[in-house]
């Protein structure tokens, strides 16, 4: 078994690889959208998401994650013909038309009529799967018989990675999506992987270890305690899915410590007391509520916290923004007051959304902070003002050209990927060693570094 790819081999984003079964027969595996500079395998422009490939062999898709460089592409794809099942974790089938509708309204039309067309047919072709259960494939599928498995990924709710064996002789291919890391709030570790013929290993931070994880919060308590000294509005640019649930998980904890410590002590938290913390970006409004409703996957850490009563993801002092005229006023509010508050909101690399907004009232105002907990992919406005900012440069945001007066920061920890020592932890796990290896869904510095690693540990040539 062999596999092409079509997005997210040579880049980070618009994860995409097609597992040959036989000459005649193929599975898909995610179908993302690319963002940024990353352009399609067939030198598309970066805006152009059609499916450039021929899919008269593709017989299913099986879907690691919803996230948007993972599933952005899934409209273009049934547009393109294809009808075969979805294969997904079941809490990904129930978030995942969620984000197919939001990338349909941004990328494609917003008549209602068609995306709930392409919705329905979406909830049509979904077939979920419990997480450890092997699924036999259809006799039709190819030549030979083939089952496939989906293991915790610990990426964000619902992730995996995906095993596809050939039962007739144990060949096993495994594609690991995401990764996770471990100690991620509310989410279980990933499971340990069990063996390999073929590792298909992203390496988005094949290059770099994160900084701790177990510290991350009291980090991130301080970088907030600095930025409202400059008493402005700190703003960060969050993914909808993953990485805002973990924020208000964490800012939940920080504002109980605080109130804890005031109700011993009798002295009110200057910063914390009254601290706002705006959630305001609907699709991670919904994910949200879509967290809270399946606490049953959380952690053992976050199901305690609800024992105690307590609700890591929608405490008294955080507010949500629906309405785009709300938004549009808290917007110009803050433009005009300066009040120190959290703005949580999307995207995530600073493309597109309610955080655009922000930014471009705010990024002027030497009282703002940027706060970036995530990877920012080449060519996207979050590198641009990552690197730009502290020089006190500029940014192109809807082609108006924006000079950065706010304080800028990184706060590491906070990767939803696995690092370097984690990705090679992922390969120690198994029983027996992995025979070849591939690396997918880097930049080439990362690629490059975390093929040094194996080859020097495992002896593997990485192809």
């Amino acid at each position: 078994m062999d596999v092409i790819h079509h997005g997210a081999f040579e880049g980070v984003t618009g994860s995409c690889h097609e597992l040959l079964l036989d000459s005649d027969h193929s599975l898909l595996i995610d179908c993302g959208l690319f963002q940024g500079a990353e352009t399609s395998g067939s030198g598309a422009d970066s805006n152009t998401q059609e499916i450039d490939f021929d899919i008269s062999k593709v017989q299913a898709l099986v879907v690691t994650h919803c996230h948007i460089d993972h599933v952005g592409r899934i409209p273009w794809l049934l547009i393109a013909g294809f009808t075969g099942p979805i294969y997904c974790t079941k809490a990904t089938a129930h978030l995942l038309p969620l984000v197919i509708e939001d990338a349909l309204k941004v990328g494609l039309t917003r008549n209602a009529d068609i995306i709930d067309a392409v919705v329905t047919r979406l909830q049509r072709q979904l077939q979920p799967v419990e997480y450890d259960d092997w699924l036999e494939l259809p006799a039709d599928f190819s030549t030979e018989r083939f089952k496939l498995r989906f293991r915790q990924a610990g990426h964000i709710l619902g992730s995996s990675y995906v095993e596809i064996e050939n039962v007739n002789n144990h060949y096993r291919v495994v594609f690991s999506g995401d990764l996770g890391c471990k100690n991620t709030p509310l989410l279980p570790d990933p499971t340990p992987l069990e063996r390999a013929d073929f590792l298909l290993l992203e390496s988005t931070y094949g290059d770099k270890n994160h900084e701790s994880r177990l510290d991350r919060e009291q980090r991130l308590k301080s970088v907030v305690e600095r930025c409202v000294e400059n008493k402005g509005t700190i703003l960060i640019p969050a993914f909808s899915i993953g990485r805002t649930q973990e924020l208000l998980y964490e800012l939940e904890d920080i504002i109980h410590k605080a109130r804890a410590k005031e109700a011993e002590t009798g002295v009110a938290d200057a910063v914390w007391h009254k601290m706002t913390v705006i959630l305001d970006s609907p699709l991670a409004a919904q994910f949200t509520k879509q967290y809270r409703a399946m606490k049953a996957l959380w952690d053992e850490e976050a199901l305690a916290r609800v024992e105690e009563d307590r609700h890591p993801l929608n405490f008294d002092r955080m507010m949500t923004v629906d309405d785009h005229g709300d938004h549009e006023r808290v917007v110009n509010y803050l433009k005009s007051s300066g009040d120190p508050c959290i703005v949580i909101a999307a995207s995530g690399m600073c493309t597109g959304g309610r955080m655009l907004n922000y930014l471009k009232a705010l990024l002027p105002d030497s009282r703002t902070d940027v706060l970036f907990v995530g990877y920012q992919a080449a060519g996207t406005p979050g590198r641009d003002i990552q690197t730009y900012g502290p020089r006190g440069g500029y940014v192109d945001l809807d082609h108006e050209r924006v000079w950065i007066k706010a304080g800028i920061y990184t706060l590491g920890g906070y990767s939803a990927h696995a690092d370097q020592q984690e990705l090679l932890d992922f390969i120690d796990a198994t029983d027996e060693p992995v025979k070849r290896i591939r690396l997918i869904h880097g930049e080439p510095d990362a690629r490059l570094a975390l093929a040094a690693k194996i080859k020097g540990r495992y002896g593997i040539v990485v192809s």
